[in-house]
């Protein structure tokens, strides 16, 4: 693996900070953000300097019951070679269900138990298979914990690796949420996870509301953090160490400071003997493939969990309710906020902010996501639509001109005929 050093997660909001912070070594990029034919200026730039670039996925869903989506491994492959990067990286994580077809927006924990485990192997080694350069997964942030697990998280992580090669990226503000909401302790992942597979670690902060630590990616890193980050390099000098910010971004001062923050924690202290690194793609074929009627046991029980979580079912036995409320508002919520920046207008054309978000919550009630969000953001629109709203007429005509300028080709149904109609009466 590639010695990468210190860097940040690359945003556009951040780009020419980015391109002006000291001593930058590399940065991360969201696969899903960026078009491989028509890369930004400012990475194009970054790259030329010889700044790495290492795209890092969010919809795979490696741990959901469905095996991964062909289309999706090669799209992440494409960007990997676009950006001349030494790995991907993805996450340990379910984040939709087949049947029924539910989307969550945000990634969920996988159930710790051994069919769990059998159809993340299986997928992961369907990942490499597809990606032209190794593959990293990182463990994630949960709000809750799924009942009857079988194994810790340092136990899954270690098995994990074992049976498919693959590499590890720690994120150890991850380790502090799931310290908080979890009660599992960051020492006890950090020394039973075979370090040896260490690409990268993750280093961010959240805020804590009601006894819930809030990974948001939009707060400072607090010390808490850095005391864990300084706990994983007094075990092993890591490969490389970048800072998420994703929203509410600080000064240019600010985002440098935290990156010289984090600079000396890794330099601090005596050197950590080298731990030898495996090659990548070292699996134990032990262990066979999970059959049929394993991958349904994962995925009704998934399924079940993310319905509750965006479709207002009963939650099911044995999980914590309250957390499981909190968690739906929360997902709700980034609904809301997705659509609103990918599609601007909508809250302009409902009357600013709150009343948009009035409006998104009550839809987002009855309606759950099912194929990401500029879909839902679509959806939104013919959804009020159809209830002839809003009740300003211009702004009805308005939002009736966008959804259909947006909605491309599709079948004239009932919907399309009507909203043309609209317009035609609007003209």
């Amino acid at each position: 693996m590639a010695h990468l050093g210190v860097g940040i997660g690359w945003r556009p909001e951040i780009a020419d900070a980015v391109e002006r912070l000291p001593g930058l070594d590399w940065v991360e990029v969201v696969a899903e953000n960026i078009c491989p034919g028509h890369l930004p200026e400012p990475l194009l730039r970054l790259r030329e300097r010889g700044v790495r670039l290492v795209p890092h996925g969010v919809s795979l869903g490696l741990g959901g019951a469905d095996r991964p989506d062909p289309a999706k491994l090669a799209a992440l492959g494409e960007r990997a070679v676009a950006l001349g990067a030494p790995l991907v990286t993805e996450h340990i994580a379910f984040v939709r269900s087949s049947s029924p077809a539910l989307e969550a927006g945000h990634l969920l924990p996988v159930p710790r138990t051994r069919d769990a485990l059998d159809v993340l192997c299986e997928n992961v080694r369907a990942a490499q298979d597809a990606l032209p350069v190794p593959l990293a997964l990182e463990n994630i942030a949960a709000l809750f914990s799924w009942p009857g697990e079988e194994l810790t998280e340092g136990q899954f992580l270690t098995e994990l690796v074992e049976r498919t090669g693959v590499r590890l990226l720690i994120d150890v503000a991850n380790l502090h949420t799931n310290r908080v909401n979890r009660g599992e302790d960051p020492a006890a992942v950090l020394d039973a996870i075979p370090l040896e597979a260490l690409a990268y670690v993750h280093v961010a902060g959240g805020v804590e509301r009601g006894g819930v630590w809030h990974d948001t990616h939009a707060h400072p890193v607090p010390p808490v953090v850095l005391e864990l980050l300084a706990g994983l390099r007094d075990r092993v000098d890591p490969p490389g160490v970048l800072l998420e910010r994703d929203d509410d971004f600080p000064p240019e001062p600010e985002l440098a400071a935290e990156l010289a923050a984090i600079r000396a924690v890794v330099t601090a202290g005596p050197a950590v003997p080298e731990v030898p690194r495996p090659a990548a793609g070292g699996r134990d074929t032990r262990h066979a493939p999970p059959d049929e009627a394993t991958r349904t046991r994962v995925g009704l029980g998934q399924a079940a969990l993310l319905s509750a979580l965006v479709a207002g079912t009963p939650v099911p036995e044995g999980f914590d309710r309250q957390r499981i409320r909190v968690q739906s508002r929360a997902l709700a919520a980034k609904r809301a906020e997705v659509v609103a920046r990918l599609a601007p207008e909508l809250p302009d054309v409902l009357g600013g902010e709150e009343a948009y978000r009035t409006a998104f919550l009550a839809y987002a009630k009855g309606r759950p996501m099912t194929a990401g969000y500029r879909r839902d953001a679509l959806d939104f629109a013919e959804h009020l639509l159809i209830q002839d709203l809003p009740a300003d007429p211009a702004a009805r005509r308005r939002l009736t001109v966008w959804w259909r300028d947006r909605a491309g080709a599709r079948p004239p149904g009932r919907v399309v005929r009507w909203a043309r109609a609209l317009v035609g009466r609007a003209a």
